[in-house]
């Protein structure tokens, strides 16, 4: 793509899931294009000549102004992120450490010349509604669901500091609000893991009885990560965008008796009893998200169904899980 030409963009969050997506997307599919990967405490493990690894605490000004100095364009991936027990145990993990690095990050990009960035917000913003939403259907004066209050809302609040640095000094950001990723990479302790890998690594590992956080009927919009870092990348490609927000997932929904399912059978496990515990940490029971205005835009459509999507993670988790520590 000619705007990205021989440019530099900056990945903060290299080392997660969405990060080493969009590293991998990017060498594949941008042959002129150099990624500077922001990272903390997962060390690099993608390897090119095109990508460079910075050691940053972002949550300091001094060290988000360094890791982005001389980069051209930015992505931001770095979250603290966990599964249902994270955000039931310690919401506030998920507010405080995101708050701060956004802020910082999005003031870092300003001052240090960066004139184009993506950032990756989260559906959970949105209020309760039942069938799907759109972007503009967001409603301020509505909570978002009780189980992500606190995230919700630190998302919400990064959303207006991107709004301000647009309104106020003319920055381009493009907002993408983002299903749940799942993919190689992902966390699969169990103490950090989402619902997929977590079901994933239960699956391989033969657990019996085959014990489910939740209820079967609840539904996710969940996006394959290969299929999202392609989306990512094009938002930064469409330069007549200077600001815009975008729902990023799959555009349907899956439940989790289905990738109950998928998961057994990738992982070759056909457990006596599967439990569904209705007293393990849960959360909205479903979220749908309308995709429709990134795929109009784009002209882009995911790759990966639900099931190929698990093929694939349990796959890589087979061969990896021996060497992953997250």
């Amino acid at each position: 793509m000619p705007l990205l030409k021989n440019k530099t963009i900056f990945l903060a969050g290299a080392t997660g899931l969405a990060g080493s997506s969009i590293i991998e997307h990017a060498i594949a599919n941008y042959p002129d294009v150099f990624i500077r990967g922001a990272y903390w405490t997962t060390n690099p493990f993608i390897q090119h000549e095109r990508v460079s690894y910075v050691r940053a605490d972002l949550t300091k000004r001094e060290e988000c102004r360094r890791a982005v100095r001389g980069c051209d364009f930015a992505i931001m991936a770095a979250a603290s992120t966990g599964g249902a027990s994270v955000a039931t145990a310690e919401p506030h993990r998920q507010v405080t450490d995101n708050l701060v690095m956004d802020s910082l990050m999005l003031e870092a990009m300003y001052f240090e010349g960066v004139s184009r960035t993506v950032y990756l917000s989260s559906a959970t913003v949105y209020q309760e509604v039942d069938g799907y939403i759109r972007e503009d259907e967001l409603d301020w004066n509505k909570e978002p669901h009780s189980s992500y209050i606190g995230v919700g809302w630190a998302k919400r609040s990064a959303e207006k500091l991107c709004w301000f640095w647009h309104e106020k000094y003319g920055m381009e950001v493009i907002i993408a609000r983002c299903a749940n990723l799942y993919g190689p990479y992902a966390k699969f302790a169990p103490e950090t893991s989402n619902f997929i890998p977590a079901l994933i690594r239960k699956a391989v590992d033969n657990v019996d009885p085959f014990e489910v956080w939740g209820t079967p009927a609840v539904a996710r919009d969940v996006i394959y990560a290969g299929d999202f870092a392609a989306a990512v990348l094009l938002l930064l490609t469409r330069s007549e965008i200077k600001y815009d927000i975008f729902n990023l997932g799959f555009g349907e929904v899956v439940t989790v008796r289905e990738v109950v399912d998928l998961a057994l059978k990738y992982g070759r496990h056909d457990p006596v009893e599967i439990s569904y515990s209705e007293n393990s940490p849960s959360t909205i029971r479903v979220r749908a998200i309308d995709c429709q205005k990134i795929k109009k835009t784009l002209n882009w459509e995911p790759a990966t169904p639900i099931e190929e999507g698990i093929k694939r993670t349990s796959q890589w988790w087979v061969e990896n899980k021996d060497r992953w520590s997250k």
